[in-house]
């Protein structure tokens, strides 16, 4: 079975006049600390599935393993839709110098269900610990500068780390 690291509470209602899913991101419990340590810096990203042509993402909350994001989202989807579609909730570690560390994720089915609360119901979901899927490439750090008087953006690569060999095509 997955692991759990932490609850996501949300609430969902439908918009018939605009037809829009209206998502609220109230809050989370329980979030694990990041892998630098320390109390994490969550936010969360929402996906509508199956296409993830739109995202929202929730603001920063510092230093808080039980946030309250208190946030609204609305997707324009038809109703006839909302059974094939499902929401991706994807809990981050924000880190201003290195890659957001991937906490956990919430997948919510049944979204028909799911939005008879006319957004008044919070819906409380354990939060999966994410699975290293995604190929590890490396660290890349860098800094830009722009001078807009001379019109130059400057790069300056100030650390790689653990960066994978590649071939010019990129697939090796």
């Amino acid at each position: 079975p997955p692991q759990t690291c932490g609850r996501l509470a949300v609430a969902l209602r439908y918009a018939y006049g605009s037809q829009q899913l209206v998502v609220r991101v109230l809050r989370a419990l329980d979030l694990p600390a990041p892998a630098a340590g320390g109390p994490p810096d969550p936010y969360v990203k929402i996906y509508l599935l199956p296409d993830r042509k739109k995202k929202f993402q929730t603001r920063v909350r510092p230093r808080s393993p039980h946030p309250a994001f208190e946030e609204t989202f609305a997707f324009g989807v038809p109703f006839a839709e909302l059974p094939a579609r499902r929401l991706h909730f994807a809990v981050y570690h924000f880190d201003r110098f290195a890659r957001h560390d991937l906490l956990g994720q919430v997948v919510l089915d049944d979204l028909l269900q799911a939005a008879e609360g006319g957004g008044e119901v919070p819906l409380w979901r354990d939060i999966l610990r994410a699975s290293g899927e995604k190929a590890e490439l490396g660290e890349v750090n860098f800094s830009l500068c722009y001078l807009p008087t001379a019109g130059r953006l400057t790069v300056t690569v100030i650390r790689a780390a653990n960066l994978r060999a590649m071939d010019l095509t990129g697939f090796s």
